[in-house]
Parts: structure tokens; sequence; C-alpha cells
């Protein structure tokens, strides 16, 4: 396998099992796969180590704290993917202290609801939508495809009041059909940008 190939493959591999799956684990693996049958009969022992399985077990063990770090870093890159160059400069600030705690507190509330086991099984979708499209990301269980938590922003219009982004996430539990509030950031008179422009 080509080197730049090969890297490539091991951050993505990383990226998408959010680390439960290390560098060195993957291309050990992808090594032992490449071998054949007269190699592994004739390869030297590696030296031991009395650290390596109490490593192994550190890595293994699920982190829900990491784990949900790593969800919400995804969550502020795709979000940032959606307002685009144009709307991102103007709204940023207020986002990070306004909706920002509000994601995280809905994200916290939903993550209290799994067992770890199904938590690790959860995933942050990879395209927010463009033009005028409602979606920033979706949360999703990777193993059924279905969506747990919908995370939408909507322009609001409101007469002789100008432009405002109402941000408001949907859940499974309703089969997406309540509003959940988390804020309203304010544009301006004039007509925003379309999203990801």
């Amino acid at each position: 396998m080509k080197k730049w190939l090969l890297k490539s493959v091991v951050v993505m591999v990383s990226i998408l099992t959010f680390g439960l799956v290390t560098p060195a684990q993957f291309v050990n693996y992808i090594n032992a796969e490449n071998q054949n049958d007269r190699d592994v009969f004739e390869a030297a022992a590696p030296e031991s180590s009395y650290s390596q399985p109490t490593a192994f077990l550190e890595e293994s063990k699920f982190d829900k704290e990491k784990f949900m770090e790593e969800i919400m870093q995804q969550a502020v890159e795709q979000s940032y993917q959606k307002f685009g160059t144009k709307i991102k400069p103007v709204i940023e600030n207020e986002f990070r202290e306004v909706i920002l705690p509000n994601i995280e507190t809905a994200l916290n509330q939903t993550a209290a609801q799994f067992p770890d086991e199904d938590l690790m099984n959860l995933a942050i979708t990879e395209h927010p939508g463009g033009g005028h499209s409602e979606k920033i990301f979706n949360i999703k269980n990777s193993l059924t495809g279905k969506d747990i938590l919908r995370f939408h922003v909507r322009r609001e219009n409101p007469p002789q009041d100008g432009y405002w982004f109402n941000f408001h996430y949907h859940t499974y539990h309703d089969e997406y059909q309540s509003h959940h509030d988390l804020g309203s950031i304010y544009w301006d008179k004039n007509t925003p940008p379309k999203w990801m422009s």
C-alpha cells in the first residue's frame, strides 16, 4: 500500500472511530494482514513489556468524556462549515457564547440516556446543508443509520424586525416533530447570504 494512502486511511479510521482505534493498532493490523504464514513463523518475537497490556486495556476502554469532547469539536466544525465565510465572522462570537453551550447541554442530556456500549455507536454526520437548508448536523446511530438528534438553524424574518437565525434541534423521541430551542442570533435588516457561501 502506498505510504500516503496508508496515512490517509489511518487518519480516517482514527476520526471515524473517535480515537478508539489508534494509528498504531491500525498499522499493526494492516502489517499483520500483509504478512504471509511463513513471515509469521519466521519473524522474531517482539520484546515483551508489562506495561503493554495495561496500555491496551486503557485504550480499549470507552472514555465518555473524550467522546463528548470530540463530538463537540465536530459540532463546531460542522457549524462553521455551514456558516461559510460570509456569515461566520458576523455571528461566530455570539454562537460560541449563546448557542454552543445549549448544544452541549442537549448532547449531554442525550448521552445520559444511553449506556456506554450504545453511546460509542453514535456519530455526527459529515455534511451540513447549504443554500437555504436548515440542517447543521445530525447525531445518528452508526449501526442502525437512524438519526437520534437533528440540529437545525432556520432563517426568520419577523415584520419590521430584520433577519434572525433560530437554532433548534429535533429528537427521535417524537419523530422529529417538536422544536427544542437553542437560541436565536440577530443578523441584520438585509437578507443574509446563503449557507456555506
